[in-house]
């Protein structure tokens, strides 16, 4: 039997459809989470931190919050547990007001629902600051952290905030994703 040309094209339009839908169907499912012998359990990708601001900037303005926003991917594998903010760069001390933290869906420009804080804890030795979600926030969305400080640092300059998270589990690896960096200005107070 002879093949046609149209047949050929036909032939292999079939396979490249059956290719297309056949990765279709494998989109569709959850990426599980990495999980090792040991048991350490990782994202199978990490969330990413996509914004840092503070809403006063002032030195000691007092009651300042400093907003840090993470993209938890759709394929992350696990859901987000927790999150350790730690100062690693400043000259300033920073006091927070452990009872005043929040956590909500969206960007500090677009609010959203408001997300349940287990714990909130602070090591003064190490200047991390850790939020723990109850329940943990699941793969695809965008959160932000709200950090409440008694008041901004008495010294202005480029202040880092090293931003790390980790995946529900017995017993997660923490993940690094970045430096936030916010500025602080001299208080040009009067009096």
């Amino acid at each position: 039997m002879a093949v046609t040309p149209g047949v050929r094209v036909a032939a292999a339009l079939g396979i490249v459809l059956v290719t297309a839908s056949s990765i279709l169907a494998l989109a569709d499912r959850p990426t599980p989470a990495v999980q090792l012998a040991d048991g350490t359990v990782h994202f199978a990708h990490p969330p990413r931190l996509v914004d840092t601001v503070a809403n006063f900037r002032a030195t000691y303005t007092p009651n300042a919050i400093y907003y840090f926003t993470l993209d938890l991917p759709a394929d992350a594998g696990e859901p987000l547990q927790r999150v350790a903010i730690t100062k690693t760069e400043g000259g300033g001390d920073i006091y927070y007001r452990l009872d005043r933290f929040r956590a909500f869906e969206g960007t500090f420009y677009r609010k959203g629902a408001e997300l349940a804080i287990a714990e909130v804890t602070a090591d003064r030795d190490t200047n991390t600051v850790a939020v723990i979600f109850d329940p943990p926030i699941p793969p695809g969305r965008t959160i932000t952290v709200g950090l409440r400080s008694l008041r901004n640092p008495h010294i202005p300059g480029v202040y880092l905030f090293g931003v790390t998270a980790f995946p529900a589990g017995e017993q997660p690896y923490g993940q690094f994703l970045g430096f936030g960096r916010i500025y602080f200005n001299r208080h040009r107070g009067g009096g």
